[in-house]
């Protein structure tokens, strides 16, 4: 098995485990340590002896025997065997107990419900769950995060410690915790589709098995909260930029920028289905954040050619969404819509309260949209300089490509005029 293989199996099964786990023990710390002695085990071995007909069976068991090895050198600890059964929370999520007949977006979604714990704030819940339900890396959540790969680190590490001072126990979310843990979730998957879809590092652009498991987990939700309009939007968002994913690399596997993409090649299913759950939920308000981006991509949608997209409702639904949920990367969205409606000029004014900000300066996307607007504005030896900055920050190798041909296009068109 190869290693490749090894990371396949343990994003697959790693929630199954983790679960079954903390159904049985609750503490939070041992149990992701047990879970990754069993991976390590599982990489030893493996190799030389075959992988195991049942993987999730072998990971459990020797996870579980890790743990109970724990818990016995710990004598200050009494060994804890409560089982989480049937998560069921004002009779409004439902899940199945989770063995392994379970389906499995079922006993994940359970696991990610339990992850979200009320202990730790809403973004160490998002972080941490992450990390440890859906396998993204340190690197790939402080990148989702707009910060620094060891300021990530140090959180994940404070909100197990959080977890464990606080002896947190993995229990099924009472009615009240339901609302708040949902809104965690929905910001997990969220980031798990946008990984999956625009990866933040290496030499592929998208990762089709995360964006679908995204998804996927998403329709679930959805299917036990009907009534949870933001649950929708989620939905309706992730389908609608999903569509575009065909036209979004080239042969090559380079960057395909919206405007450049063939939209005959979008997936008019998923465009269907996405604005039939926006009309559905967005009468009946109030309305937020998800179905606000979701009503974006509509726009977006709804243009036959980039040329005909509605920029000005866009930029008037980026205003509600900085009123509903204000954050560096709507203020950066909303400023290419000023720029793409009103002027390049109006667009970099927008971008000025970022530009200001150090922390944002490692942020390849900030540099990147600069230097489309200021390419815009026809201000050409500062737009080669911050495409140069945005290729020299990002970790993907297709936009880091994609921008060096930018580059080059406009040195050699400045070459052409001299």
């Amino acid at each position: 098995m190869t290693s490749t293989e090894l990371e396949d199996v343990w994003r697959r099964e790693s929630p199954h485990v983790l679960g079954a786990l903390l159904r049985r023990h609750g503490d939070y710390a041992d149990c992701e340590d047990a879970a990754q002695e069993a991976l390590a085990d599982a990489a030893e071995q493996w190799p030389t002896e075959g992988t195991p007909d049942n993987p999730r069976g072998w990971l459990v068991r020797v996870a579980s025997r890790r743990l109970v090895d724990r818990v016995r050198s710990d004598r200050a600890r009494s060994v804890r065997e409560e089982t989480v059964g049937t998560a069921r929370a004002a009779d409004a999520f439902v899940a199945p107990p989770a063995d392994e007949d379970t389906e499995p977006g079922d006993d994940t979604l359970l696991l990610l419900l339990l992850c979200c714990h009320p202990t730790l704030s809403r973004p160490s819940q998002v972080a941490l769950t992450l990390r440890a339900v859906s396998g993204l890396t340190t690197a790939a959540i402080a990148t989702a995060f707009l910060v620094p790969e060891a300021t990530m680190a140090q959180r994940l590490s404070r909100a197990r410690t959080t977890l464990r001072v606080n002896g947190a126990r993995f229990e099924a979310p009472t009615g009240e915790e339901l609302p708040t843990r949902v809104a965690a979730v929905l910001d997990v998957l969220y980031l798990v589709f946008n990984e999956g879809y625009a990866r933040s590092s290496g030499d592929t652009l998208v990762e089709t098995s995360l964006a679908e498991e995204a998804i996927h987990l998403t329709r679930r939700l959805h299917a036990y909260l009907p009534g949870h309009d933001e649950v929708a939007g989620a939905l309706a968002l992730m389908l609608l930029t999903d569509a575009r994913r065909a036209a979004r690399i080239d042969p090559r596997g380079d960057l395909v920028p919206l405007a450049e993409q063939d939209r005959t090649r979008w997936d008019p299913r998923l465009i269907d289905e996405g604005v039939a759950i926006l009309e559905q939920v967005l009468p009946r308000g109030p309305v937020g954040a998800y179905q606000l981006q979701a009503a974006i991509s509509a726009v977006h949608a709804e243009a036959p050619r980039a040329e005909d997209t509605d920029w000005a409702q866009i930029a008037v639904l980026y205003a509600m969404l900085d009123d509903v949920a204000p954050s560096p990367a709507v203020t950066l969205n909303r400023a290419v819509a000023i720029g793409m409606s009103t002027g390049p000029g109006a667009g970099l004014e927008a971008l000025r309260p970022l530009l200001d900000d150090p922390a944002m300066d490692r942020y390849h996307r900030l540099h990147a949209v600069r230097a489309h607007l200021l390419e815009l504005s026809g201000d050409v030896r500062a737009a080669e300089a911050a495409y140069a900055r945005a290729a020299e920050l990002t970790r993907s190798t297709p936009e880091q490509r994609y921008l060096t041909r930018r580059l080059a296009r406009l040195r050699n068109e400045g070459a052409t005029r001299a």
